[in-house]
Order: structure tokens, then C-alpha cells, then sequence
């Protein structure tokens, strides 16, 4: 067929098929393969953490250990926080790593900053009694569950509590949830706090806007008859996994651009159980038993497309996402270690429809789409090849 030149471009995007990246095709890898027990991976921006049960002066106790995919320059792995009692739970933005240990007769949280990976440097951030466990932070924002007793009962529960760490040697510590029941397992973005809360006598998300940290305002994202439980949030996004039957847990989500009225939607409703989600902008990874062990499943939430990550017959659990890097705790070796891959295609496109001449479904026509216009340009890409003149 004889096309005229200034038609050619157009042409080719006619004919040429569409390239497809099959779910659970990219390439995994071991962040720091060891025969040391890896758990609770976080990750921002190429640099992911974990704690490891290691061996330190003849003693054995958890660590917070770290890698920098990013930056050869950096020592792998970085060791963030090892000492004799145990650290663990950390996690991760920027320079900022928190933790919890028990050095002392209770749990406390600190923070390490790795700016300098080679001579990482920690901060207590709460010279407390009673226990402060499961961190999580954002910015120069550090939010907690924080043990206090109950002055009229007696009794512990836990509240949520933050700090912000702009100087990061004096903290301004505030309480943003202290209320009857339990508030565990918060989470960070920008002035968003969420955590789940069981005031209301089953397990429920409740989130906080601390733009003021002297008076945040306390809003409600999911209160149903059913457990939800831990929460993540990006942007004006929040997800969770929510408990229907015994042994049905769901991921849901909320759409908290108007916090005085949440958009809930679900995210996968399969008969089997998918929990501990994480959310990075628009894509959303958990773990998830559908066929027979755990694999690590995500989804686009500009596609409203489902994929599969991983596929290994050993289970992959307790997801982390940042960009287009995937981590999670696995068992395929003989102890668990933490693995990694980085996703691409059109699984995380960033738009609903793709433009012309986006062949790799990266949402941009770049020299890639170029190349597969260049090797296929004889393919009419039509069924039945007797059809193609």
C-alpha cells in the first residue's frame, strides 16, 4: 500500500498492535538477600527499610536495616538503628526513618536521619512512660499510638499522637486523638492523620486535618458494622482492609476531598481475603489469598484496573508502594527476606485513555513507541493474517 509521507505518522498508529505488559512479568528481586529473618518493609522513593532479626555482641534482637536502589554511592545496606534490645516497625520519607524500641522497660519512638547513610543519627521522640509504638511519618510530620492510662479507671488504651520534627532535636509533641477506646495504626500524608479507632465498639477509620496541630479537625472516613483496619493514605485517598466474614476481608477505599462527606468505594470485592493495602497516588497494592497462598495484587485507581504482581507458590505478604517500586515481606527462600520490583506498563498507566502513538501504555509518546512503530511497521495487526493486503 502506497502511503503518502505526511500520512505515514498516522498510519502506523493504526496498524500497529498494542503492546502489553502481562501481570506478574517484571522482574523480582531479593533487596538484601541474608539468612536472617526480614520483616516490615517501607519504601519512599527508592530507598526501602526493614527490620532483621540479627546476631549483635553474641545477642539476638530485631534491627532496622536500610538500601538505597538509587544511589551507588551509599552503603548497602545502611545500618539505621542497631543496637542490643529490639527496634522495629520502621518507616519512611526522605531523610527520615522512625522506629520503635524497647532499650528501656517500655516501647519509644524514635527517628533516625540517614542523610549522611554512612553515619546515620537517632532522636528520641518520646521520652515517655508506658509504651509508643507503631510510627509512621510524612513531612516533618511523626504520628504515634501512645499508651495512656485512664486517670478515672485506671486502665491503658491507646491514642494517637504526633509531633513535629522540623527540628528534629526538639520535637513539639501534641496529642491528636485521646478519647475513650483504642486508636492504633496511624498513618501520614501531608496534614492527613488516619488510624482506626474502636470508640464506637467495633474497629472503625477516623482521620484528622492538623493544618492546626492545637486544634485538629477529627472527621470520620468509614463507620460501618464490620472491622476496618489498618489504614493507609495518599493524597485525598485512604484505603483499608475490611473485615465482612471470618475469612472474607475486603480492600476498601475513601475519597476524602470533602471530609465532612467521604466517597467509599471498593477496590476488590473477591469472595477470598485481601489485606494490609498500601496506596501511592493512584495505585493500590495488598496482599491477597484468592489462589491459595498470598500474592501481592494491585490496582490503578485512574484505570480501575486490577493486576497481579507476583505469582511465586511461597507467600508474599505486607506489601509497601512508592512510585513504581513494589516491596513486601517473602517467603520463596528458606527464611523470609524482603523483596522488590519495579513496575512499568501499562498496569500503572497514569491516564484513563492513552494517546496516539502510546504503545507501551505509559501514558507518553516517547522514542520507545518510536522503536516498536519501527520494528512492526509491516504488521497490519489484524486477526487473521489472510486478511492483511
Amino acid at each position: 500500500m502506497n502511503v503518502p509521507g505526511q500520512y505515514r505518522w498516522a498510519f502506523l498508529l493504526l496498524v500497529i498492535p498494542t503492546a502489553c505488559v502481562t501481570a506478574g512479568a517484571w522482574n523480582e528481586f531479593a533487596v538484601y538477600l541474608s539468612q536472617d529473618i526480614q520483616l516490615a518493609p517501607d519504601v519512599f522513593d527508592g530507598r526501602i527499610v526493614w527490620q532483621q532479626y540479627a546476631q549483635l555482641d553474641q545477642d539476638w534482637s530485631w534491627d532496622i536495616y536500610g538500601a538505597d536502589l538509587l544511589d551507588e554511592q551509599v552503603p548497602y545496606p545502611i545500618e539505621v538503628a542497631l543496637y542490643t534490645a529490639d527496634q522495629e516497625a520502621p518507616r519512611i520519607w526522605g531523610d527520615f526513618v522512625v522506629w520503635q524500641d524497647n532499650s528501656e522497660t517500655d516501647w519509644d519512638v524514635y527517628l533516625t536521619d540517614i542523610s549522611d547513610a554512612a553515619a546515620p543519627q537517632d532522636y528520641l521522640l518520646t521520652p515517655y512512660l508506658d509504651d509508643q509504638a507503631r510510627p509512621a511519618v510524612h513531612g516533618n510530620t511523626v504520628a504515634w499510638q501512645h499508651q495512656i492510662q485512664d486517670p478515672d479507671t485506671g486502665l491503658l488504651d491507646w491514642d494517637i499522637y504526633a509531633a513535629d520534627v522540623t527540628d528534629v532535636s526538639q520535637p513539639s509533641v501534641y496529642p491528636l486523638r485521646s478519647s475513650m477506646g483504642n486508636q492504633q495504626n496511624p498513618a501520614v500524608h501531608r496534614n492527613t492523620v488516619v488510624w482506626q479507632d474502636d470508640i464506637y465498639d467495633d474497629w472503625d477509620i477516623l482521620g484528622a486535618d492538623i493544618w492546626l496541630r492545637n486544634k485538629p479537625e477529627i472527621f470520620s472516613v468509614s463507620l460501618t458494622y464490620q472491622h476496618q483496619q489498618y489504614p493507609a493514605v495518599s493524597d485525598k485517598t485512604v484505603v483499608w482492609d475490611e473485615e465482612f466474614s471470618g475469612e472474607d476481608f475486603d480492600i476498601l477505599a475513601a475519597d476524602i476531598s470533602n471530609p465532612a462527606n467521604p466517597r467509599v468505594f471498593a477496590v476488590t470485592t473477591d469472595p477470598n481475603a485481601q489485606m494490609n493495602p498500601d496506596i501511592w497516588g493512584h495505585l493500590v497494592v495488598w496482599q491477597d489469598n484468592r489462589n491459595g497462598n498470598w500474592d501481592i495484587y494491585g490496582y490503578n485507581l485512574i484505570t480501575r484496573q486490577e493486576f497481579q504482581i507476583t505469582n511465586n507458590s511461597f507467600d508474599q505478604t505486607f506489601p509497601s508502594v512508592s512510585g513504581n517500586l513494589v516491596v513486601w515481606e517473602d517467603e520463596r527462600t528458606t527464611v523470609t527476606n524482603i523483596y522488590a520490583v519495579w513496575l512499568d506498563g501499562p498496569e500503572i498507566a497514569a491516564c484513563s485513555s492513552r494517546p496516539d502513538g502510546d504503545v507501551d501504555g505509559n501514558c507518553r509518546v516517547d522514542l520507545n513507541d518510536f522503536i516498536s512503530f519501527a520494528q512492526n511497521w509491516l504488521v497490519c495487526g489484524l486477526d487473521v493474517s489472510q486478511a492483511c493486503l
